[in-house]
């Protein structure tokens, strides 16, 4: 029996399952949070220049390297964890480590990230952020610390998966230019679980950060929008109205406001559909905490309920008008190619019976004509027949008269059966 064949990929894919593990946290802990995005197309970018920044980071701890081609990497930087992931437009790193400072959020802990590095990244920061794991006696106590840590106003805290941990932030960038994190998990609270909450936090935060880039690009969407919407509705009150304006003239410029729009459709269509993406990450991220309410505060699902969410609204109406404007378009265009089709058709058809009359006139002419020329034809013809029947007149007793009076009308049969007869056979 013939041994079964694996598809050449199978092993790939279902270790693709499994390729990003969650770290493991202990209940006092902290951790550094790096997202790094590069400029331009970053879909699109040299994904080796990612490597070798991660490459010159694990070099400088004398760390091993990941395997080619790897995505995901996780492993001892020194006496700390690095963790670093590959995704479509940006790449993160966090560094975890034992302990918590003295000073909540010191920024000494993101000083783990060496500072020449950091200058030599890819790319620009998109959001980095601190981490402080800290188990707390009380709920008064967690009560205590994120009021004096965060902005009251903004703040967010909630107990998540079935209150094993308090998490707690304001999603404010502080003075060192990071958001703050910080975790409070029960003194049982399993290792490998604080370490899956906080990579949720921080996915949360990045893919909150990358996907308000829509919002960026929808409000310079909504205001050309604005002129291209304008433009089409002089058009259509000057196609509605009696104007002079040519049709023609019309449908260029109208298919000048297609291309525009076609254009804006081809830059805005990526960053749309990846907005589109994040935020329902962001959303299953947030419903995967099992968040239920810690001391009357705010919820992180409320919080992004009134702050994330106009936001992502407002890039699903720019991405709603730019496709209804584009309908719009091509229904107007349609609406005057019709009515050029229409006026064209009514041209040839005016043209055609101009040719009518002109054939039917051609036609007259060419009988008149005809008709000249069996009478010229005939003249000369007779004149002909009468040298030829002279002679014989006086032996009859003829007179010259009488002989071409009887001539004639058979002459002028004869011309005007051989002129039918030509004319059938050469014009058909």
């Amino acid at each position: 029996m013939a041994p079964l064949i694996d598809h050449p990929r199978r092993y790939e894919l279902s270790n693709e399952l499994h390729a990003r593990p969650f770290p493991e946290v202990g209940t006092n802990a902290r951790a550094a949070y790096l997202a790094i995005r590069a400029s331009g197309d970053a879909a699109r970018r040299d994904r080796d220049l990612d490597r070798a920044h991660l490459l010159s980071l694990l070099d400088r701890y004398g760390a091993a390297h990941p395997a080619p081609g790897a995505t995901h990497y996780i492993g001892p930087l020194g006496k700390y964890r690095l963790k670093w992931e590959s995704h479509t437009e940006f790449v993160t790193y966090t560094i975890f480590a034992d302990g918590v400072a003295d000073r909540a959020f010191d920024k000494g802990t993101f000083d783990l990230f060496p500072e020449e590095w950091l200058a030599e990244a890819p790319g620009q920061r998109i959001t980095s952020a601190l981490i402080r794991v800290e188990t707390v006696a009380t709920d008064e106590d967690i009560v205590l610390r994120v009021d004096n840590w965060f902005e009251r106003e903004s703040l967010a805290c909630s107990r998540v998966l079935d209150g094993a941990i308090v998490v707690a932030s304001d999603f404010r960038i502080d003075e060192a230019g990071h958001i703050r994190f910080a975790l409070f998990p029960a003194p049982d609270c399993g290792q490998r679980r604080i370490g899956r909450v906080l990579q949720r936090l921080c996915e949360i935060e990045t893919y909150k950060t990358v996907s308000m880039l829509g919002l960026i690009q929808a409000r310079s969407v909504v205001s050309e929008l604005a002129v291209i919407e304008k433009e089409l509705s002089e058009i259509m009150t000057t196609l509605t109205s009696k104007s002079e304006t040519p049709i023609e003239s019309l449908l260029e410029d109208i298919l000048g406001l297609s291309t525009r729009i076609e254009e804006m459709v081809t830059k805005t269509n990526f960053r749309f559909g990846a907005t589109g993406a994040y935020e329902a990450i962001v959303t299953q991220r947030i419903e995967v905490l099992r968040e239920s309410r810690f001391m009357a505060r705010q919820l992180f699902g409320e919080f992004m309920m009134r702050r994330y969410d106009p936001a992502m609204r407002t890039v699903k109406a720019a991405k709603g008008q730019l496709e209804s404007l584009a309908e719009r378009t091509a229904r107007a265009a349609n609406l005057l190619r019709t009515k050029v089709d229409v006026g064209r058709q009514e041209q040839n058809q005016r043209v055609l019976e101009s040719m009518d009359r002109r054939a039917d006139l051609q036609l007259r002419l060419q009988e008149t004509v005809e008709g000249l020329s069996v009478v010229a034809i005939s003249y000369y013809a007779v004149s002909l027949v009468g040298y030829v029947i002279y002679p014989l007149l006086k032996p009859l007793g003829m007179s010259k008269g009488v002989a071409l009076a009887m001539a004639t009308p058979v002459v002028v049969l004869a011309v005007w059966m051989g002129l039918k007869r030509i004319k059938k056979t050469h014009l058909g």
